[in-house]
């Protein structure tokens, strides 16, 4: 029996946010090598490796897990995987063209309010659920989140006036970053879906007393799902552009380049970045009755973070002081997101502990 404990859990979302806010950073070392070169390195190990390694480590007895789990629940995971895989894919590329910070406004945002409410409207309990103790709190969280979202959006259309002549040189471009950004953000928030799908798979992980740990088994499905469109995309511009074999030689020419270097900062980002899935799974099981928020609180955090990974990287320099205002006054409104849906989490739990 896994006790609720919602302020544990958002501190756990937190460090998951953060992992997954640094994962995209170790690309700026990467040297003479092609983005689809970088992209499978990482996506082999975020969605591959690590979530078979992370579930033979906390799942015990993970071979009669997966042999008495649901055989559908493993398909309808890794279908939903799949599709996630190509939001994430169109993430990384939008990164390329406007930047952390507003490709994790639009795209986490929008994946955050579709991904945390569209499972429980298709389920019917929305209602229900928020009739409990603290909705009020947790409704006012989420309104929150989507007005910080769209601050930090103005934000980075006001920095992309700032630096409009230098964002030519740079290769940024709105249009094309907005599209991918969009279509992240709908692909990601399927992720949802196919972690609810894998539920029936993590409920047997559980009776073989994998605890805190349940979620990792269903990782195996939805993460290779992932990896493997993604994988595809990544096969297929390495055939277009005769690219592949630089992954163990680095061309000639690469200035400043290291194969070793850049072996290690995909692997890094493959690192952090599944290190927001395992930190996700230990938060979402303590957050009780308003468990859906989990989904919320996990993708403004990582918001919030990303613009601080944003300023340090200097994303903002040049701008002037009233987009720094903005992008500052979105930081704020985010944080008090996070902080409502909290305290909503805590006092449905303070209501459903027993002689309250």
């Amino acid at each position: 029996m896994i006790t609720p404990n919602p302020v544990l859990g958002s501190a756990l979302h937190a460090v998951g946010a953060f992992s997954a806010a640094l994962c995209y950073t170790p690309q700026k070392r990467v040297k003479g090598w092609s983005w689809q070169s970088y992209w499978l390195v990482q996506a082999a190990f975020c969605w591959f490796l690590l979530p078979i390694i992370g579930a033979w480590l906390t799942i015990p007895e993970l071979g009669a897990v997966l042999r008495e789990a649901p055989r559908g629940s493993m398909l309808a995971s890794f279908a939903l995987g799949a599709a996630y895989g190509i939001g994430g894919t169109a993430f990384g590329i939008s990164i390329r063209y406007i930047g952390f910070s507003l490709t994790y406004a639009i795209a986490v945002g929008l994946s955050a309010v579709l991904g945390t409410l569209i499972p429980q409207l298709v389920k019917g309990t929305l209602g229900s659920t928020l009739s409990k103790p603290g909705a009020g709190w947790v409704i006012c969280g989420i309104v929150i989140g989507i007005v910080g979202i769209a601050f930090t959006g103005v934000a980075g259309r006001m920095k992309e006036r700032d630096l409009s002549a230098q964002a030519k040189l740079e290769g940024f471009s709105l249009m094309k970053g907005l599209s991918l950004s969009l279509l992240a953000g709908v692909l990601s928030a399927v992720y949802g879906f196919a972690l609810a799908a894998g539920e029936p798979i993590a409920d047997v992980a559980s009776a073989h007393g994998a605890g805190v740990f349940r979620g990792n088994v269903v990782y195996i499905f939805s993460n290779t799902g992932a990896f493997i469109t993604t994988a595809i995309y990544c096969l297929w511009l390495h055939w277009k552009h005769k690219t592949l074999g630089e992954i163990v030689e680095l061309p000639g020419g690469a200035e400043r380049a290291s194969l070793p270097v850049n072996w290690t900062m995909a692997v890094l980002t493959g690192f952090l970045w599944y290190g927001q899935f395992f930190f996700y799974n230990l938060a979402h099981v303590r957050m009780g009755v308003y468990q859906f928020t989990s989904w919320a609180i996990h993708m403004i955090m990582l918001i919030t973070f990303s613009i601080i990974v944003g300023v340090v990287l200097r994303e903002w320099r040049g701008s002037r002081s009233a987009t720094k205002w903005a992008v500052g006054i979105a930081f704020v409104i985010l944080v008090g997101a996070v902080l409502s849906l909290t305290y909503g989490n805590h006092l449905a739990e303070l209501a459903a502990a027993p002689g309250s």
